[in-house]
């Protein structure tokens, strides 16, 4: 986790009470390495020959470290207390990076402080240091297939460097190569492609050569990280790592150490706060932050290296009770449903450090068997008024484990009301479902989250502190002020069947009381519904009325209309009879109407033409005209009407026109 050291450096760690030179004939060779040793300092990056591989092929997936684990990686000897290793293996695997020759004396010192050894495992590899955050490997998913990808370390130390390649070997999993100069503590991701790191990456990467348009494009193709959020290093030390000023909760949250005004450094602190509280985060609103008070200085206060380990915040404590608690009561507000612990080490050697402390020593293994809930387009702020909002999420059972159809959920709370839930169905895109969040009221505050379940028994929720820190939007004014109906108008023809179908929906803010639907003036319609009037419709809800046509009186037949009378008053559907009025076509007739619609002439061009009559949409005749080309129309209403003509040989023909 350390940047290349000048002397400047050394001396400024021996101000800050690190005499290491005092120091260097008490402490084991390897304990050395903890800064770079004047050896390192003359030592070129690459000291293993770095295997540059094309990227993964599939869909590139970086999770974060809020998502479920199944394992943490240490080395042997610790740099970590064995009281930390205890708590660990309550939850998932510990993998204890040791020598074989040492094996025996990492066993023997977990079994005295009562660390459950079933949840144990050793991989034996040389190492040069414990800071496996910074050259473990990194752990992706290649479609839905677990990977590492692999870096340039920036530290010349070999056996450290060569541990992602024993990682590939003991999960027998594939590793790519991406040559940029990177450590995993200056890297934090949020699972959803969001990626920040200091501006160290960019620096150490092109004096290898590596362009700073190299470096966005590798993250983006190697670890599927864009936007990729570069940021200076508010605490201007020698190590520029994010987990030392910085950590994510949530993909939508993010925790950011702050120092007092009084400190010099306290605009660079605030910068980068500024930074987060007006970008977006991968749900498309800014980011929450949250921040933690530090005192700056000598005193030990590293609250942001901390470890997020399944449903546990491990924070390593500081040297001040104070500032321990307040940091620990930012992690309960951020994370609620969390087990927040403060982890102590006071220990000469390797206590904790404002730049080195508990994420540095230590890192997660996503669980390769997941099931993820991936709900990208996430419904805040206020919506538009509408009669249902969809919830779209993939479920992804990473297993290979059939989804539970029955447990992919939606859990909404309308304006503080009980938990409710819609189911959601496949929308016939690959992982896709969608249900539905129905009921409210206009400016009703809506709560959701999304939930899945897979045949593995894995389960998942976004966000993942469910109906703790749900996600909340606000449903809109509207301006409806009528029934919704539909189709706005209802036509019988030669087709027909003798029943059509309109549907009558409450878009308004309120409840709407039906009190009767009837056919005006005449008896050859008539309707039918399933529902009692008067009758009361809820907000979005929906209604069908079926409308039957008689063409046993097919002669009687006409235009009519619906009436519909609600509280809201009266609305009509116009009831269209769209027939030939009883006269044949005869295709013997060649004829041409224009123009249609008619304004104020209807001109009439077809051979032998002797008779022209006009009737309304009722039946009644109108017009009636012989042997003439031109019509005037101006006296007619605007409306539907019916031409008949006739030849001289007696054939006839009915067209429709319109006048407008």
């Amino acid at each position: 986790m350390r940047k290349n050291f000048t002397l400047f450096g050394l001396l400024f760690c021996l101000a800050l009470g690190l005499n290491l030179k005092a120091q260097e004939q008490e402490l084991p060779k390897w304990r050395l390495m903890k800064y770079l040793s004047e050896e390192e300092m003359n030592m070129p990056i690459t000291t293993r020959s770095f295997v540059e591989t094309p990227p993964p092929t599939g869909e590139v997936r970086f999770p974060g470290e809020y998502e479920p684990m199944q394992a943490v990686m240490i080395v042997y000897p610790l740099g970590i207390p064995v009281e930390l290793v205890r708590e660990m293996a309550e939850d998932c695997k510990v993998i204890t990076v040791v020598t074989a020759y040492e094996q025996s004396s990492a066993q023997s010192e977990f079994q005295s402080a009562g660390v459950n050894m079933s949840n144990v495992e050793f991989l034996n590899a040389n190492t040069n240091s414990y800071w496996i955050r910074d050259f473990g490997p990194w752990y992706i998913f290649n479609g839905k297939e677990p990977a590492i990808v692999d870096n340039i370390y920036n530290r010349p130390r070999p056996s450290d460097d060569d541990l992602p390649g024993h990682f590939a070997e003991y999960w027998d999993i594939e590793m790519f190569g991406m040559k940029v100069v990177h450590t995993g503590g200056n890297m934090m991701q949020d699972g959803r492609g969001n990626g920040v790191s200091d501006d160290i990456v960019i620096t150490e990467s092109v004096a290898e050569g590596i362009s700073e348009e190299q470096v966005y494009e590798r993250m983006r193709d190697y670890l599927g990280i864009d936007p990729y959020h570069v940021t200076i290093d508010p605490q201007g030390d020698y190590i520029a790592h994010v987990d030392c000023w910085g950590k994510y909760l949530a993909p939508d949250k993010i925790l950011l150490a702050r120092v007092p005004e009084s400190n010099p450094r306290y605009p660079y602190y605030e910068e980068v706060a500024e930074y987060f509280a007006t970008t977006n985060c991968c749900w498309g609103y800014p980011y929450k932050v949250y921040r933690v008070d530090i005192p700056g200085g000598s005193i030990i206060s590293p609250y942001t290296n901390s470890l997020i380990l399944n449903k546990k915040v491990l924070v390593p404590m500081g040297s001040n009770s104070t500032y321990n608690e307040g940091a620990l009561n930012i992690y309960r507000q951020a994370m609620p449903g969390y087990e927040v612990i403060g982890i102590t080490n006071n220990s000469y050697w390797d206590g904790w450090l404002n730049t080195d402390a508990l994420h540095c020593r230590t890192r997660g293994v996503m669980d390769f068997n997941m099931f993820y809930v991936d709900h990208r387009n996430v419904v805040f702020g206020e919506q538009e008024w509408q009669d249902s909002i969809a919830i779209t999420s993939k479920f992804i059972a990473y297993s290979g484990a059939e989804l539970k159809q029955d447990s992919l959920l939606v859990y909404y709370s309308i304006d503080g009301g009980e938990y409710q839930t819609a189911a959601m169905t496949a929308t016939g895109n690959p992982d896709e479902y969608v249900g539905y969040i129905k009921g409210y009221q206009a400016k009703s505050e809506v709560k959701y989250y999304v939930f899945g379940a897979d045949e593995s028994n894995r389960r998942y929720q976004q966000p993942v502190f469910g109906e703790l820190d749900p996600h909340v939007f606000t449903i809109g004014e509207h301006a409806e002020t009528a029934l919704a109906l539909n189709p706005t108008e209802i036509v019988f023809d030669d087709e027909s069947d003798g029943v059509e179908m309109l549907t009558i929906t409450n878009n308004t803010a309120n409840e709407v009381v039906i009190n009767s639907i009837s056919v005006k003036d005449d008896l050859s319609y008539h309707t039918e519904h399933d529902f009692t009037l008067p009758y009361t419709l809820s907000v979005g809800e929906s209604v069908e009325i079926e409308i039957y046509c008689d063409f046993a009186v097919k002669h009687e037949l006409y235009d009519s209309e619906l009436s519909i009378v609600s509280s809201l008053g009266e609305q009509i559907v116009p009831i269209i009879w769209n027939c030939t009025i009883g006269l044949e076509e005869n295709n013997a007739i060649k004829v041409e109407l224009y123009p249609n619609p008619v304004n104020d002439v209807l001109t009439v061009k077809g051979d032998n033409i002797v008779k022209v009559a006009i009737f309304s949409a009722l039946g009644q005749e109108i017009i009636s005209v012989e042997n003439r080309n031109e019509i005037d129309v101006t006296s007619l209403n605007n409306g539907l009407y019916f031409v008949r003509l006739v030849d001289n040989k007696g054939n006839t023909l009915t067209k429709k026109i319109v006048k407008q």
